[in-house]
């Protein structure tokens, strides 16, 4: 979930919208207030806050009080629904912003994987570790047959789980290929793959704010989302897919996720 490598470089924070006027500091002040607020009401939750209803509550919080607006399209991340049938599904999305997790457990909670960094997070890595996130080495190439088997098991359990197969963060929807790694999990398990773009928008023109990128730090990424005025987050979940080869899972869904894709205003 963090950017990193020779890849992420091509993103960097040169690339971040400029044109979008900052909110007064008085605003910027009362956000961090709020955002505070929210976050010491999720610690304080304790294992209270791994429950959908109160981790979908927390991370709409965190998104009002930065004055960010979530727009959700009318699919469930989920690919069956309200039916709690068997397996769980895998849930692929593009890659921009540390706000990713935010909006899509806004929208519905499910279990995320996420870069073992991430737990160690100012703000984010408190909650992320408190609602069960699954850590892991990215860079760990012994581990992933490991994490691969584990991450089967999950889905069929039943349980749903988030993965960012870009496996860094980019400034656009289509960024960098796919990993099929984690693809091989949902046919071991016969589970669906349900593909989901996310995209921020400011004044309603394609914004790069949100944006995580290059060698930037988490404080740096989150002032300059707390200064944005009018920012809107997208989550569009696609038809799920079906399969038993990583490969043609992997191209199927980087396809779905950057769809009819326009470059960003920069």
């Amino acid at each position: 979930m963090s950017p990193g490598g020779a890849v992420a470089a091509l993103c960097t924070p040169a690339c971040v919208t400029r044109s979008a006027p900052r909110v007064p500091s008085a605003e910027i002040a009362r956000r961090y207030a709020a955002l505070a607020y929210e976050i010491g009401l999720g610690v304080a939750q304790g294992e209270r806050l791994a429950e959908p209803r109160t981790l979908r509550a927390r991370a709409r919080g965190i998104l009002g009080a930065l004055g960010v607006r979530l727009e959700e399209g009318p699919r469930r991340l989920t690919a069956d629904g309200v039916r709690r049938t068997r397996p769980g599904t895998l849930i692929v999305a593009n890659h921009i912003s540390w706000l990713d997790v935010v909006s899509l457990l806004a929208v519905e909670p499910v279990t995320v994987l996420a870069k073992r960094e991430v737990g160690g997070w100012p703000v984010i890595g408190a909650l992320a570790r408190r609602a069960g996130t699954q850590f892991i080495d990215r860079d760990g190439l012994r581990q992933l047959p490991h994490v691969v088997a584990e991450l089967a098991s999950t889905l069929r359990s039943g349980r749903s789980v988030l993965v960012f197969p870009q496996a860094t963060t980019w400034c656009s929807v289509p960024g960098g290929r796919f990993r099929r790694a984690t693809f091989q999990a949902a046919a071991d398990a016969g589970a669906p793959v349900r593909p989901v773009t996310i995209r921020y928008y400011q004044h309603g023109t394609r914004s790069t704010t949100a944006a995580f990128l290059g060698d930037e730090t988490f404080g740096a990424s989150l002032h300059r989302v707390a200064r944005a005025r009018a920012l809107t987050v997208r989550v569009t979940a696609h038809a799920p897919l079906h399969g038993s080869d990583r490969r043609e899972l992997a191209a199927a869904a980087q396809a779905a996720v950057g769809a009819h894709e326009m470059p960003a205003h920069v």
